[in-house]
């Protein structure tokens, strides 16, 4: 449940089933937990949850949609009219088998005349995660402000949304900090670049040639245009404020690092991939969470060091893709230091840009130690993040180039 005005959110306590038998109670509508004007006045296949012969015909326990569990009722295959689910559930229950086999060849049997309970509880838990990964989706792809998709999967285990992640576009600062200060005006130019274009007028060269790809050397600094410039939307210096121009996916990584992220699409070199965003913080406070996030295994800090070290990125709770992003310590994305409507030097948005071709279905990794995000911390196999240097963390990038630890 979201606070007023977004200000902060507080868990529901109550469980899926009270909620639904609440709506249903007082005949009311909610698509995020099942419950439509069709799903109240007729029954609809969420999941199977079981199977079962009985004289000589086979019954699966069904699931309804928007109703609770102790709801489910035995139905004779013949009824069911719903062939994916059916597929989920003999694709889950042979993945099972296959597991506690050990890879061994899987001989499915036909003459079943009941699923063991630890079978039944195994497709039961991966619909149910199958379910909430499609919610997680669809709220992501409700609160991204860029055209590109996002998509969810987890074909490892039955690891389910993070629970306390809240997606967000832009840094959010902590009170007292102001993130948008110091632009009050912008550039005349008519077809940008010119002569007193924006990074001129700063002091650097423009950051991008003209097919919008980058062109500078890592740690100079990125100035795009602002919104009291003259230029429109398709100025070439507007790239990192326009959002991920890519489609991407958020996965669950087979070798104990977690969450991952990769493409979907091909990207070319110096091409805009991210930003990095979360919680603006002081670093006084990163430091107090910094200890708190030790004992708990994780953190996700990134040091505003660009000009000085007053300031952190906090993307534990609220961030973007990013947060999901993997350290490699031979990375396909570079950091970069970009000013666009904020001309503080303390307060830098992180843009990550990549650093070679990549291909469709790649998993997207940074460098942590790579300048722009300078000092690192330990932090769980659940997602890896740039910090300050606490504890010694094994790195587990598989780079032929890998360093053997994190920091």
């Amino acid at each position: 449940m979201e606070g007023w005005r977004g200000a902060w959110y507080v868990p529901c306590l109550a469980s899926l089933e009270t909620l639904q038998e609440l709506c249903r109670k007082e005949n009311l509508t909610c698509k995020s937990i099942g419950i439509t004007n069709r799903s109240l006045k007729s029954y609809e296949v969420e999941y199977l949850c079981d199977y079962k012969v009985e004289e000589g015909k086979a019954y699966y326990l069904v699931k309804w949609k928007g109703w609770p569990e102790s709801s489910n009722t035995w139905e004779p295959r013949k009824h069911l009219n719903c062939p994916l689910l059916l597929q989920n559930f003999l694709r889950d229950k042979n993945e099972y088998l296959s597991r506690v086999r050990e890879g061994k060849a899987l001989k499915v049997r036909n003459h079943v005349k009941a699923l063991k309970p630890a079978i039944a509880d195994y497709i039961v838990k991966k619909a149910k995660q199958r379910i909430a990964l499609q919610r997680w989706k669809e709220e992501l792809n409700r609160k991204k402000n860029h055209k590109a998709m996002i998509l969810v999967e987890n074909t490892v285990d039955l690891e389910g949304p993070p629970v306390d992640f809240y997606y967000i576009n832009e840094y959010k600062p902590a009170p007292g900090i102001n993130v948008l200060n110091g632009i009050t005006t912008g550039c005349e130019c008519a077809d940008c670049p010119a002569e007193k274009c924006c990074p001129k007028e700063a002091g650097f060269i423009l950051a991008y040639n003209k097919h919008k790809k980058l062109k500078i050397q890592p740690g100079l600094p990125i100035y795009e245009c602002n919104s009291y410039c003259r230029c429109g939307p398709d100025c070439p210096n507007r790239i990192v404020q326009k959002g991920t121009p890519y489609s991407l996916c958020i996965f669950r990584t087979n070798n104990g690092r977690g969450w991952g992220v990769k493409t979907l699409q091909k990207i070319k070199t110096n091409s805009f991939v991210m930003e990095y965003v979360g919680e603006v913080i002081t670093s006084e406070e990163a430091e107090r969470r910094g200890q708190l996030y030790d004992n708990q295994g994780n953190t996700y800090l990134f040091d505003l060091d660009y000009d000085s070290d007053e300031f952190t990125v906090d993307a534990a709770r609220y961030g973007n893709v990013s947060h999901f992003v993997n350290h490699s310590c031979d990375p396909n994305l570079q950091v970069f230091n970009v000013f666009i409507d904020n001309l503080d030097l303390r307060l830098p948005r992180i843009a990550l840009f990549s650093t070679r071709p990549i291909k469709a279905g790649e998993e997207l990794t940074f460098d942590y130690q790579m300048k722009g995000s300078i000092d690192l911390t330990s932090d769980s196999a659940e997602g890896l993040s740039p910090s300050k240097k606490r504890i010694r963390t094994v790195c587990k990038c598989g780079a032929m180039c890998c360093r053997g630890y994190l920091n």
